[in-house]
């Protein structure tokens, strides 16, 4: 048994076609210095002037040629434009013997080539002829009639058996769509051969070269000599005519049983689209002046090749356009349009034929007709976002493209991707079903070959037998010029998808605003509510002292709650963060400095568990400071919290350096919204202990109460509690000798607001619960400092704060807004204070205001 490994028809791809170093025994080569000194010469060439290369090599030229073969070179030579530029003389008398030859000149590397076959002269009009073939193909009808007769006049010129319309397809594998040939042969029509029949290499010289010509297989090719050069390097024959032909190549041919072969290179926008590919059972040499109309006629061929599928592809697009104007002008009357799948794939199938349409849009997706299944959608599109962004893509085997897709390829096999955004990536894809069909190969392409007689090279295939391969998992390939609709598509998309994005987020911003709006009339009711409570308990309790405890315990307790609802409208009802409401609450209720020791890493608290926290912390902290850590000198808390393995907030309060501690009896109210408010209103945990050394209490708010904070500022943060939120008593004289004018709408807010001012130490107090009131107020008793609620039912007070900045009077508004309070311009930087109103916010503020 051989060790040579298996081999395919690749190993093709290493042959150096080009520099075989002989030519075919059909005409003779000279090569020339650049001063017209023979430099080599094919071994033939005493056969055609009487001349052997040994002879000639190292002569001048024009002691060999006639001077009017001479000055005919000389002029051709001069003539020649561009790298791979060909002239032909035909007819020329070289030798002073009179016989005439046809003459090829091109230049290979510095050299002149000059190559010669024997003149048959047997074409005229060499005009009238090409026309005569042109005129037939432009009666036909469509391009199936047109590589049919394409294919009949190459054959009716050249004579040769067999000459098909070859065509590429874009995986460089090969299918004859046309055929003349003469009967009892065979036909070849509709076989496919691999992209290996013909190797890269030849596929470039097919562009450079565009006609070549094998008159006989098994002729001896015909050296060159010298075969090297000075320089060692043998002569570049890219662009000669009688080039020798690839022992490779040969054997392929006479595995076909063909004795003679001619291809013409059909060259279409600059690319390879195919070959007129001639086949002859013995061998035959059309003359070289056939050969050159025929390569004529090729190019005459390929450029109404052209301009056909530029007439179908214009044609193509001019009704995509149409589509696309149908569709802006439909989607402009009714934008809903565009959420219909059903209506959007009936207009874009028209553009782009395919068997079902799925949109992907912002996450959404809908589908019309056959589609993969949603799951594999959603596969197709993740695998979509790594192709190149803001391009059309297409294939014809989405398995290409994301794996085990052959278990939904019947119904969707290939698929065209229209992108209608950049991020997110949004996607309209046409979707085409599975095509089974059968393919018919000249021979088996996947068979393997052995090693062969030529050494290193391989034996081409043996057998061209018809062989039918079943393709599946495969769509009909989507077309070029269905990629530039798709691309003409997607630009009206875009505009669409553009246009209805412009008005979404118009929409939006106007419903942020209308929310905005009714957050903060909300916020502006709860806040009123809260104030008038409080006012309704403080001014309604009776002289006695155990009420007026009560009332002192209860009004701590809807503070605290004014606090927490401040806090998370503060950022429109989202998250707050755990840290601002121990500072708030220990600041408000806790005498001295470093007295509550908090520590854990940023955390923010949804709404439903900052309010619960915020009563919770509130009654921790009022226990300690009552009977606690906090209410003896020296004594501290340690407030700590972790996020769990679950992420749950474990949280441990722990007082410390305070009076023993006793289990109470009994449990009051404060005690139940400790132990019992985070498990009822959260499902959280909570557990309070009462050991000598002083009370602990354990919590657990669940995580889905609990998110991280938008930024960090660093690792875990220690807060230290200081004047910044202080609970000392305000001054009884802040106020002294100063008139003040309070405006607010309700009564009860405006009697509570009255009596802290005059517990502030005010001479006079004025209230007033509308505009009109106040300027009167005003202008008959100017006031020293003025407080003012900026909505004042179906008015505000800023033409009373115009009034006061006028006569240069301070003032400061109060609000139940918030942060969402809109000022005039004149007024921005003013002071405002929150409701409900305390007195510590009331002496703080008025303590800035006046200095």
């Amino acid at each position: 048994m051989s060790d040579a490994p298996t081999v395919n028809l690749t190993n093709c791809d290493r042959e150096p076609i080009h520099i075989l170093g002989a030519v075919q025994p059909i005409g003779f080569l000279i090569a020339l210095t650049a001063d017209w000194i023979i430099a080599r010469a094919s071994e033939n060439l005493a056969g055609f002037i009487g001349m052997s290369p040994g002879n000639a090599i190292g002569l001048p030229l024009a002691e060999i040629f006639t001077a009017p073969a001479m000055h005919e070179l000389r002029n051709r030579t001069a003539m020649l434009r561009g790298a791979d530029a060909i002239e032909r003389l035909f007819g020329i008398e070289l030798t002073p013997d009179g016989e005439r030859f046809d003459v090829a000149v091109h230049l290979s590397r510095g050299q002149i080539v000059i190559e010669a076959e024997r003149s048959i002269g047997e074409i005229g009009d060499v005009t009238g002829t090409v026309r005569s073939m042109i005129a037939r193909l432009d009666q036909c009808d469509d391009l199936t009639a047109f590589f049919r007769e394409g294919a009949r006049q190459v054959r009716a010129l050249i004579g040769f058996d067999r000459v098909m319309v070859y065509r590429f397809a874009p995986d460089g594998s090969g299918e004859v769509v046309a055929e003349a040939c003469k009967p009892g042969i065979g036909r070849f029509l509709g076989l496919h051969y691999p992209a290996s029949d013909i190797p890269a290499q030849a596929r470039i010289l097919y562009t450079r070269n565009l006609l070549r010509v094998i008159a006989d297989v098994h002729a001896a090719p015909v050296p060159i000599v010298p075969q090297l050069d000075e320089k060692g390097e043998p002569l570049d024959l890219s662009l000669s005519l009688l080039r020798s032909v690839s022992p490779i190549h040969i054997e392929y041919l006479k595995n076909m049983g063909v004795d003679a072969s001619l291809s013409i290179s059909i060259v279409v926008e600059g690319k390879l689209w195919g070959l007129f590919a001639c086949h002859h059972y013995s061998p035959r040499c059309p003359s070289f002046e056939r050969r050159s109309v025929s390569e004529l006629f090729a190019q005459m061929f390929s450029m109404r090749l052209e301009s056909r599928e530029r007439q179908q592809t214009v044609e193509f697009e001019r009704r995509a356009r149409d589509i696309s104007d149908q569709l802006l002008g439909a989607v402009a009357s009714d934008e809903a349009l565009l959420r219909d799948p059903d209506w959007l794939a009936d207009i874009l199938t028209h553009a782009i034929p395919a068997d079902g349409v799925g949109v992907w849009l912002s996450g959404s997706y809908a589908f019309s007709g056959i589609t993969p299944p949603t799951e594999e959608f959603r596969r197709i599109v993740r695998a979509l976002n790594a192709t190149a962004a803001g391009k059309v893509f297409a294939t014809d085997h989405i398995g290409s493209l994301i794996d085990d897709a052959d278990k939904f390829s019947s119904a969707a096999a290939g698929l065209l991707a229209i992108p209608v955004s950049r991020s997110p990536r949004d996607y309209v894809v046409l979707f085409r079903s599975e095509m089974v069909r059968s393919i018919r190969w000249a021979g088996d392409p996947h068979k393997p070959v052995e090693y062969g007689p030529n050494g290193p090279r391989l034996t081409p295939r043996e057998s061209f037998e018809e062989w039918k391969e079943l393709v599946r998992g495969r769509s009909q390939p989507f077309s070029v010029s269905e990629m530039r609709v798709a691309e003409t598509l997607r630009a009206t998309l875009i505009e669409v998808v553009l246009r209805l994005a412009d008005e979404a987020s118009a929409e939006r911003q106007q419903a942020s605003a209308r929310q905005e709006l009714l957050i903060a009339e909300l916020n502006h009711r709860v806040r009123n509510i809260l104030g008038l409570i409080r006012g309704l308990i403080r001014q309604a309790q009776p002289e006695d002292e155990a009420v007026r405890d009560f009332v002192k315990v209860v009004d701590g307790r809807i503070h605290a709650l004014a606090r927490a609802h401040n806090q998370i409208t503060e950022d429109h009802w989202g998250p707050a963060s755990l840290q601002t409401l121990i500072d708030a609450e220990s600041g408000a209720f806790v005498e001295g400095g470093d007295r509550i020791h908090a520590k854990g890493e940023p955390v923010m608290l949804n709404p439903q568990a900052f309010s619960t926290m915020a009563l919770v912390v509130h009654e921790l902290v009022t226990n300690s400071t009552k009977y606690g850590a906090l209410s003896v000198p020296g004594g501290h808390v340690e407030f700590s919290w972790h996020r769990g393995a679950r992420g749950d907030l474990l949280l441990q309060w722990r007082d410390i350096g305070g009076p023993a501690m006793v289990k109470p009896t009994r449990k009051g109210f404060g005690t139940t919204i400790i132990e019992r408010s985070l498990p009822y209103d959260l499902g959280g945990e909570a557990e309070a202990r009462y050991p000598e050394t002083g009370f602990e209490a354990d919590f657990c708010i669940p995580a889905r109460h609990v998110s991280e904070p938008r930024s960090s500022t660093g690792p875990a943060i220690r807060f230290s509690q200081t004047a910044a939120g202080h609970r000392e008593d305000p001054p009884a004289d802040l106020l002294k000798g100063q008139n003040v004018l309070l405006v607010e709408d309700s009564l009860i807010i405006a009697l509570d607001a009255e009596d802290i001012v005059t517990r502030l130490g005010a001479d006079d107090v004025a209230t007033a619960s509308s505009v009109d009131a106040a300027l009167d107020l005003i202008t008959a008793n100017p006031p020293s400092v003025a407080i003012l609620d900026i909505n004042l039912g179906s008015n505000n007070s800023f033409p009373i704060a115009d009034a006061l900045f006028d006569r240069q009077i301070p003032f400061m508004f109060a609000t139940g807004y918030g942060e969402q309070a809109q000022f005039p311009d004149r007024h921005r930087g003013r002071q405002v204070i929150q409701k409900p109103y305390t007195i510590e916010n009331i002496a703080r503020t008025l303590a800035e205001m006046l200095g």
